[in-house]
């Protein structure tokens, strides 16, 4: 990293996430905000005045954010010279949003991506830094595909994910073959807050559209292999999974059940997420975690009002690991659905990109 901070567009700027985003990269050491971009209907006001009466977080807007002017972020030619990087969080329906995303690349400006839209393109590599940082390499073939020499797209995975999948990653050397998953999901996924979702006091709800198969599908992605081009999913395990919304503010919880071709012993188990790194704590990246997996002890953790902020909220922590009467073995996964989980994830995998020069 030089000495001159990349210059960032947040795409989306006015939503939950876009939010998150605006926190997190003030004073950020690599990172500097010179555009917020929402929806023509918003553009041309302050920030300040955009997120007034929407403004979903526990911190104030910050000061450097409220009086800049909120761009259109549809017109990607017209910002093309401004930004030497953006962040997209935007809620528009998938085929637009990866329209708009494949725009912005094919004007040589690299996208950050928290939406869906892009998961499954095969050259698109989609990412939890400390597990298939790899994949990166999919950002030439996706560049030659494209016709473009520094524009790319990379996407980050579902947020539920990060509760289950680094807690099982470390667990597949010992041949993991099935995994039945629960995940229990808090409001602010569905960019609510209490106020906005009344519906959920004293209530969970079973279904949140579009879950469960990402929680399906997108792990194998990541444990899959770079082969000729594209990004071939891993055949196994095979998971199955069930997302119920629950009454919690922040923090994705998981009850995972795992079974393998040959049982690990527990000690075994706790050794390997002891030991777990990658390379967001090898290059020791600005937003990374010291420690990426905190086991605990107590039969009552983790817990989202407890374990929420571990490591600023970009931790994995879990719980409760024992035998199982069908599966081998189970446990409780947790983490920080916003942090993690959305905006603190994309800016740790901008790091990571940026570490590995692919912005220059």
């Amino acid at each position: 990293m030089g000495k001159e901070k990349y210059r960032v567009g947040i795409v989306g700027a006015t939503g939950t996430v876009g939010q998150k985003l605006v926190l997190l990269l003030e004073d950020h050491p690599w990172f500097r905000p010179v555009l917020l971009m929402a929806s023509a209907k918003t553009a041309g006001k302050t920030y300040g005045e955009a997120v007034a009466d929407r403004w979903a977080q526990s911190s104030p807007v910050p000061r450097y954010a409220q009086s800049m002017i909120v761009a259109d972020g549809a017109d990607a030619a017209a910002h093309a010279s401004d930004v030497d990087l953006v962040f997209c969080a935007v809620n528009l329906p998938k085929a637009e949003t990866a329209a708009l995303e494949e725009s912005y690349a094919r004007h040589e400006i690299p996208v950050i991506s928290n939406n869906s839209a892009h998961r499954f393109t095969l050259d698109v590599p989609m990412i939890i830094p400390e597990i298939n940082a790899q994949h990166l390499c999919a950002i030439e073939a996706q560049r030659r595909r494209l016709g473009v020499k520094r524009g790319f797209i990379a996407v980050k995975s579902n947020c539920s994910l990060q509760s289950y999948v680094p807690l099982l990653s470390p667990l597949r050397k010992f041949g993991l073959e099935k995994v039945a998953v629960c995940t229990y999901q808090a409001i602010s996924g569905a960019g609510k807050t209490f106020e906005t979702m009344p519906e959920i006091f004293d209530n969970l709800i079973p279904y949140i559209g579009g879950e469960e198969e990402k929680s399906e599908n997108e792990p194998l992605k990541i444990w899959g292999d770079f082969v000729h081009g594209k990004i071939e999913p891993a055949a196994l395990p095979a998971i199955t999974a069930q997302c119920v919304r629950v009454p919690i503010s922040d923090g994705h919880t998981a009850a995972a059940f795992a079974k393998f071709r040959q049982k690990p012993a527990r000690e075994e188990i706790l050794a390997a997420w002891d030991s777990f790194e990658g390379e967001p704590q090898r290059l020791r990246l600005p937003s990374a975690p010291r420690k990426f997996i905190h086991y605990l002890e107590n039969d009552d953790r983790p817990q989202p009002a407890l374990d929420r902020m571990c490591e600023n909220g970009m931790a994995i922590t879990a719980g409760r690991l024992r035998e199982d009467r069908v599966f081998d073995w189970k446990f409780i996964g947790f983490s920080h659905n916003t942090l993690r989980g959305a905006a603190g994830g994309a800016v740790l995998l901008a790091e990571l990109i940026a570490a590995k020069g692919y912005f220059d």
